[in-house]
């Protein structure tokens, strides 16, 4: 929890800013090439999680693999690492988007489904949280074979879950109830 404050205190000084040199959009960019690079890579978590690397070690390595980055994003690393707190590189970026998305009046649909969305299904979906939330939407699509069939919508904090695991585990607690 005190990471997560941590983690939005940064994003959002980083947010003011990159909107005061009107770079908010390029730092965008990096910030979601971090968050994704941090997600998809064990090795670049516990490279930023261990404690025997050294920290010019991590900076080197991490201008190495996100080259081009806006000074500001570059400013971050180097500020993280000042301050010993570069294991929460990844959640910065992330945070960092998120209050980047809610500035411009946008907003993450993240949809769960057993098998990747196609384009049709994406263009409904963007349809219907414009409809029940009035605001525009990046739909973000996470397969999940477990969940067998249907989707699970999440959007901010709101969550509908149409899956077929989740219809199976109904019907088993009421089965079990009587």
């Amino acid at each position: 929890m005190a990471q997560t404050r941590t983690a939005i205190r940064y994003a959002k000084a980083v947010l003011d800013l990159s909107k005061d040199q009107n770079s908010a959009e390029l730092v965008n960019a990096d910030m979601k090439s971090i968050a994704n690079a941090v997600e998809a890579s064990t090795e670049l978590k516990d490279m930023l999680l261990s404690a025997v690397i050294p920290a010019a070690t991590k900076k080197s390595a991490l201008l190495a693999i996100f080259k081009d980055l806006n000074p500001l994003s570059s400013n971050l690393i180097d500020t993280l690492i000042t301050n010993t707190r570069i294991p929460i590189l990844g959640e910065v970026a992330q945070r960092y988007t998120e209050l980047f998305n809610e500035s411009q009046g946008k907003q993450v649909a993240k949809v769960t489904s057993a098998v990747p969305l196609s384009d049709d299904l994406k263009a409904k979906v963007l349809a219907k949280v414009k409809e029940l939330t009035g605001k525009e939407a990046e739909v973000v699509n996470v397969v999940d074979e477990s969940i067998l069939g249907g989707f699970i919508l999440r959007v901010g904090d709101i969550q509908y879950d149409a899956s077929i695991a989740n219809k199976l585990n109904k019907l088993k607690r009421e089965f079990t109830l009587n």
